[in-house]
C-alpha cells in the first residue's frame, strides 16, 4: 500500500546544483532553514496545492510555533520521529534540525514527492534523515513503518485526528510519546478527566494507552489557510509499566465496553450496557463484579474501570 519514497541521491544533487546555480540562499549555522509564510505559499503554488478540507489540510507558515511544537515534543537526537501528515514541510524541517531520523506518513502524492526535495534543498547535510512514506495513515501498518519510531509529533488532519491517534498508539508499540496539535475542542476531549461533561469514548481510549494532559494552545493566524477553529496540543506519555496489558485482544475488549457505555451516554450503565452483555441483568451482574455502582454512569469510570469491567466473565 503504501511506497516508501528515499532520497534518490542522484536526483536530489542535480536538483541542489541546479537551485545553487540560481542563487539559492546559503544555509543558516543550524543548518536547516525553516519555512515562512512566503516559502509555504510558493510551493503551494508550485504544486497546485489548494488546501483541502477533505484531507484536513491547513499548513503552518509560522518558524517559532513549529520550534515550540518540537521542543513541547521532548525529542531528541536519539529519537525517530513518526510525523503524519507533514504537507510542505514546516514541522518536518523542525524536527530534523533535532533529532536523528523522521518518518514522515503522506497521502497526498504531490506533496509526499516533494518533501525530499524541500529537505534536500533546505536541510544541508541533515536531508538523509527523512523518510517519506505515501501511505494512508488510518490503514499504515508497523511494516511499513521503519525505524521504530519512538515519538508521534504532528499536525494531525482534524477531521481524523482521533482514529489516527488511536491507531499509531495501537499499531506501534514503540512510541513512547505523542505531541500532536488538533482541533482546541477534540484536546480538551482527549485530556479530560472523568466526571466532567466532556469526558467520553477519546478521553477514555487515549488513556488506557498512557497519561494525557493539554500541552499548549496554537492561534489560528500560524495557519494557511486561517482555519474557522482554534488549535491546541495534546501530550500523551505512554506507560513505563502499564497498569493493564496492551495486546491487542485486551484493547478491543476494553473499547467496545467503552463505546456501548458512552453510545447511551445519559443512561445508567445497567441499561446503556444491556446490549453489550446480554441484557440488564447480565450488566448489573458484571459491573457488581468489576466494583462499579450499576446506576453510574459511564463519564464517572476511569480507564482503569473500564479494563476490570471488560475483564468480568459474560
Amino acid at each position: 500500500m503504501a511506497v516508501l519514497l528515499q532520497q534518490a541521491r542522484s536526483a536530489l544533487s542535480r536538483e541542489r546544483s541546479a537551485l545553487g546555480a540560481v542563487g539559492s540562499a546559503p544555509v543558516s549555522s543550524s543548518e536547516v532553514r525553516l519555512l515562512g509564510p512566503a516559502e509555504v505559499r510558493t510551493l503551494a503554488a508550485e504544486l497546485g496545492v489548494r488546501p483541502t478540507k477533505t484531507l484536513g489540510q491547513n499548513f503552518v507558515h509560522d518558524a517559532n510555533t513549529v520550534r515550540r511544537i518540537v521542543a513541547a515534543a521532548g525529542v531528541g537526537p536519539d529519537d525517530t520521529v513518526l510525523e503524519v501528515g507533514p504537507g510542505l514541510g514546516s514541522l518536518t524541517l523542525a524536527l530534523m534540525d533535532v533529532v536523528d531520523r523522521v518518518v514522515a506518513v503522506e497521502i497526498d502524492p504531490p506533496l509526499a514527492a516533494r518533501l525530499p526535495i524541500t529537505a534536500a534543498e533546505r536541510a544541508g547535510s541533515r536531508a538523509d534523515r527523512l523518510t517519506v512514506i505515501e501511505a494512508d495513515a488510518l490503514r499504515v501498518r508497523p511494516d511499513e513503518v521503519p525505524g521504530n519510531p519512538t515519538a508521534l509529533v504532528a499536525n494531525l488532519p482534524y477531521n481524523v485526528a482521533v482514529p489516527v491517534l488511536l491507531h499509531l498508539l495501537s499499531t506501534l508499540p514503540s512510541l513512547r510519546t505523542a505531541l500532536v496539535m488538533v482541533q482546541a475542542e477534540v484536546a480538551d476531549r482527549l485530556a479530560a478527566d472523568p466526571g466532567s461533561k466532556i469526558y467520553g469514548v477519546p478521553s477514555v481510549k487515549a488513556s488506557f494507552f498512557g497519561v494525557v494532559r493539554r500541552a499548549g494552545a496554537v492561534g489560528r493566524s500560524v495557519f494557511w489557510p486561517v482555519p474557522q477553529v482554534e488549535s491546541g496540543l495534546v501530550r500523551i506519555d505512554r506507560y513505563a509499566t502499564p497498569p493493564w496489558p496492551q495486546d491487542e485482544d485486551t484493547r478491543r475488549a476494553v473499547f467496545a465496553v467503552v463505546d456501548a457505555a458512552f453510545a447511551q451516554r445519559r443512561k445508567t450503565l445497567r441499561a446503556a450496557l444491556a446490549g453489550w452483555a446480554g441484557g440488564a441483568a447480565a450488566a448489573e451482574r458484571r459491573l457488581v463484579e468489576a466494583g462499579i455502582d450499576p446506576s453510574a454512569r459511564g463519564e464517572t469510570l476511569d480507564a482503569a474501570a473500564f479494563v476490570r469491567l471488560a475483564a468480568t466473565s459474560s
